[in-house]
């Protein structure tokens, strides 16, 4: 028997069937991907193994022991770690104490030389580097993510779940990242990705299950298939792995930096002297490593953060000195879909209709917000986007990753921007739903919108841009036509190295 087996696994949540008797096996020493659209029912099963649901029906084997999991602590106690999509990390909390919080194989830490002692053994032997007295919120996500899998292994851990582990990562990080997990499959540990990435799944998985609509379609040899059957087998039927950059022809001049300066908590530059343009019915991507400026920009232009030097003009207008609000409210219909979709985009307690009416009451004409027609929006943004929902009225944080990321696109999108900021709009998203974002923001780019594209994906950067912007600790490298320029080119851009 395999080291660990979910065996026909039944979870059902009110008249939804999230998972429908799937078996799913992991070998010690196997990296396997779990594959599937959203809702299809792989987080569900994961969080079932890591004792966050117990299911209906169905077994648990691990180590060929049937084991029953009353809360996180038992999947814990077992060896069973998961990282999940939102990391469950305190900010101000440094990531030596986030990794103390918990609990290890005995009991909580006795020393603080016991946990260095433990946190070294275990960075040497899966190749982690860790800056342990750095605060949370000043780390990127790469590093939380490093965190988050230190912090599991420390309470011993030997099966561990990534739930999207490279959602904003970049190419490099990613690359780190796989190193570590290679460097775990070697010490025998069993690892599973819950991913959208095909070439991910190509490149680091040894096999790979595929659900649909909460059963298990097949389980294959990553070495036996390739992108398009996974494809087919993930949606039902085949799908146009093509992304399309539509011909336009450029309009008039919507966004305008002149040398924009943004100092951070150290009061260092976070944007030094950035200048560039934005033109109606264009596509303008921003690739950079993470932390180059990418945040700082996108909420400089909204509004969230401060400009300490330069101007934004936004149709002719500085907009530096306004607030959010005041942009909103002098009819500067200009979206933001930040990169945080739960700490900044969206209100996790609320449900999609009153997270809708946070941006469309200022559409409304009187005095008070109509509820009903919020509902009408929120039903229209459901089925546009082919979100997975009971109803309108059920609560965000209760829906997965992707089907969050739909709801606060759909929300920007229905306000009609003449500019649209989006910032990993496709983080989470499965191969369709992703597919389907790029014929959208293609759709506003042909109605004559400005795009600003902030990803973590060079292929999609590359092929669905007009032009690709590239930064590096805060400063723009170079802005380059994607249709002459290499993938390494952009690299070595990303990491500082002018061509």
């Amino acid at each position: 028997m395999a080291y660990v087996r979910l065996e026909n696994i039944t979870k059902i949540f009110g008249s939804v069937t999230a998972n429908d008797k799937i078996t799913f096996e992991v070998e010690k020493g196997e990296i396997h991907a779990l594959l599937g659209e959203n809702g299809s029912g792989k987080s569900t099963l994961m969080n079932i193994l890591s004792g966050i649901y117990a299911p209906n029906s169905g077994s648990i084997y691990i180590g060929g022991k049937e084991v029953a999991f009353a809360s996180p602590k038992d999947s814990i106690d077992a060896g069973i770690g998961m990282v999940h999509q939102h990391f469950k990390l305190v900010d101000v909390f440094t990531a030596r104490e986030n990794i103390a919080a918990g609990k290890g194989s005995r009991g909580f830490w006795s020393s603080t030389a016991e946990l260095n002692k433990r946190i070294a053994d275990i960075a040497e032997k899966y190749g982690l580097a860790v800056e342990l007295d750095k605060k949370i919120y000043d780390m990127s996500v790469s590093e939380k993510q490093t965190v988050e899998i230190m912090k599991v292994l420390c309470r011993g851990a030997d099966i561990l779940i990534l739930d999207e582990p490279t959602a904003v990562l970049t190419p490099q990080e990613i690359q780190i990242l796989f190193d570590i997990l290679r460097n775990m499959k070697k010490a025998g540990c069993a690892v599973v990705i819950i991913t959208h990435k095909l070439n991910e799944v190509m490149e680091i998985s040894d096999r790979v299950t595929v659900l649909q609509k909460g059963k298990c379609i097949e389980t294959l040899k990553t070495s036996e298939t390739n992108p398009q059957q996974l494809t087919e087998m993930m949606v039902g039927k085949a799908v146009n792995l093509d992304i399309e950059c539509v011909p336009m022809e450029r309009g008039r001049k919507l966004l305008s930096l002149d040398k924009v300066c943004v100092k951070n908590k150290e009061n260092r530059n976070a944007l030094d002297e950035v200048s560039f343009d934005v033109f109606s019915g264009e596509i303008l991507g921003i690739a950079g490593i993470a932390g180059s400026g990418q945040k700082e920009l996108c909420e400089a232009i909204a509004g969230l953060e401060k400009v300490s030097e330069g101007d934004i003009i936004f149709k002719d207008e500085s907009i530096v000195q306004l607030s959010p609000r005041d942009i909103i409210r002098r009819g500067i219909t200009m979206s933001f879909v930040p990169e945080d979709r739960l700490g900044m985009g969206l209100v996790a307690g609320m449900d999609i209709v009153e997270n809708v009416l946070l941006k469309a009451y200022q559409n409304m004409p009187g005095m008070f917000i109509n509820r009903a027609e919020g509902r009408r929006i929120a039903d229209d943004i459901i089925e546009r986007f082919q979100i997975y929902t009971p109803s309108a009225s059920h609560t965000v944080k209760k829906l997965s990753g992707g089907n969050i990321q739909k709801v606060l696109l759909g929300r920007e999108i229905n306000l009609n921007p003449e500019l649209l900021i989006t910032a990993y709009p496709v983080r989470g998203l499965d191969i369709g739903a992703s597919y389907k974002i790029y014929d959208i923001l293609n759709e506003q780019k042909q109605k004559g919108v400005g795009i600003i594209f902030v990803g973590e994906d060079l292929d999609v950067l590359l092929h669905l841009c007009d032009r690709l912007m590239v930064m590096h600790s805060g400063k723009i490298m170079d802005i380059v036509d994607p249709k002459s320029v290499t993938k390494e080119q952009v690299g070595m851009l990303m990491m500082g190295h002018k061509q």
